[in-house]
């Protein structure tokens, strides 16, 4: 086994991680307003193998409730459909040759607070992950101040780097959060 070392920058790194996943994962949250996002989770069976939609097509956002897919291979426009359909976005494309058109339909109340928490339960996931990554980096703390090969002063001042580093990412995931659930209340 490897002998375990302090990198801040790692500890970091992999909170920043839980926090870019926390933002794919709001970004594919459906508001009521088109964006392009919404279909990034698509995976479209094409030539044998299964791809994403942006490989295939072209997304764009023409109006504020409207997402536009320019197909390029006109072989591929009813498996790109079929795609769109099995994500299960609640989204039905309306297809004129080579281009769908998907409706972003109005959210109601309910359907507004269901997303709400949906979005907690991602940012409660983003939490988690942080607070593991917390504490995996307490742990090598621990272990090398057991081992003798850092101080109990700099097993203390490294400690409060961490915790620091946490706070940091909680609060970041905490903004986020707030972010899109005003996104999806105000519409």
């Amino acid at each position: 086994m490897a002998t375990a070392t302090h990198d801040l920058g790692e500890i970091k790194r992999r909170m920043q991680g839980a926090l870019q996943v926390l933002k794919q994962e709001l970004s594919g949250l459906r508001t009521g307003r088109a964006s392009a996002n919404l279909l990034e989770p698509v995976q479209v069976e094409a030539y044998g193998t299964r791809m994403p939609l942006n490989q295939l097509a072209t997304v764009s956002v023409p109006e504020a409730r409207m997402i536009s897919v320019q197909v390029w291979d006109r072989s591929m426009v009813h498996a790109v459909e079929k795609a769109i359909i099995a994500a299960n976005l609640g989204l039905n494309p309306a297809t004129e040759g080579q281009v769908l058109r998907l409706r972003i339909p109005e959210l109601n109340a309910e359907r507004r607070k269901e997303l709400v928490k949906v979005a907690h339960k991602y940012a409660e996931d983003a939490r988690i992950a942080v607070r593991h990554v917390r504490r995996d980096g307490m742990e090598v703390l621990k272990k090398l101040e057991k081992d003798h090969k850092i101080s109990q002063d700099d097993h203390k001042r490294h400690d409060g780097d961490v915790q620091k580093a946490t706070d940091q990412a909680i609060s970041e995931i905490d903004h986020a959060l707030a972010a899109k659930e005003k996104e999806i209340l105000t519409v």
